[in-house]
């Protein structure tokens, strides 16, 4: 079982990516949060994989609820787990924060290793390039052809590159609670009012008024995932984004 969280669509690409080499399958941590399904079950010899995206150096408050409410059984007293954590600049401590989680509920993990993929954070990042774009998917296919031996052979170790740190990883924290404010977030004039922002987001942040998107928390995990999959790119952050473009991974 590989469990992932995506936005855009990089970690559940790699996590498909290994589930074809391993045949084994995966779970959506968004789709398996809104049914409430937080108690998982592994068969003798199954392994568990969790991959997930690095935000501020750390993990993304949906990934630390849903590991917060994890429940792993299994048929051994030491199933093998992985963790691959994805990255644009760096993976921060992200690895480490998730491990945390796992031994919290008597289990350890055997390897862990990185994949740097195209950032997301199109406040920070440009993302209007196809061919850059295109390279670096390359480049991080390259990596994932790498990891999915090791994991095949269920090897231990941590491949995680370009670590930081867990004291200074907790630093990122305040900008990150304070980046995730809706308040950030806007709606243009050529938003058609389609709902995908509002049926897409992974905590329910965003209904629909007058056929128009509206934030109804003050905090949102701030995935961008309505910015990325808005058809009309009516949805933008502060004056950042609009000149830098929209990604979701081409081959999700």
């Amino acid at each position: 079982m590989i469990i992932y969280f995506t936005s855009t669509g990089n970690c559940e690409y790699v996590s498909k990516r290994i589930a074809e080499r391993t045949h084994d399958y995966t779970v959506s941590m968004i789709e398996s949060n809104k049914n409430k399904q937080f108690e998982f079950h592994l068969e003798k010899q199954e392994p568990l994989g969790i991959v997930i995206p690095t935000y501020f150096w750390g993990l993304p408050t949906f990934v630390e609820d849903y590991m917060s409410q994890i429940k792993i059984t299994s048929e051994n007293n030491n199933p093998y787990i992985y963790i691959i954590t994805t990255y644009g600049t760096t993976p921060g401590y992200s690895a480490g924060y998730l491990e945390e989680y796992i031994t919290d509920i008597n289990l350890e993990v055997s390897f862990k290793a990185s994949v740097k993929m195209p950032d997301d954070w199109t406040v920070r990042f440009d993302l209007s390039d196809p061919e850059k774009i295109s390279k670096q998917i390359l480049e991080a296919d390259k990596q994932i052809n790498n990891i999915i031996p090791r994991i095949v052979n269920k090897e231990s170790g941590n491949y995680v590159k370009r670590e930081i740190p867990r004291f200074i990883s907790n630093m990122a924290r305040g900008p990150y609670d304070k980046g995730r404010k809706t308040s950030h977030l806007h709606v243009e004039n050529n938003c058609t009012g389609c709902g995908i922002c509002a049926n897409n987001c992974p905590i329910d942040a965003i209904e629909l008024i007058d056929n128009r998107p509206h934030w109804k928390t003050e905090y949102c995990v701030m995935c961008l995932r309505c910015l990325h999959h808005c058809p009309t790119f009516s949805i933008q952050y502060d004056n950042k984004t609009q000149n830098h473009g929209q990604y979701i991974h081409p081959k999700i």
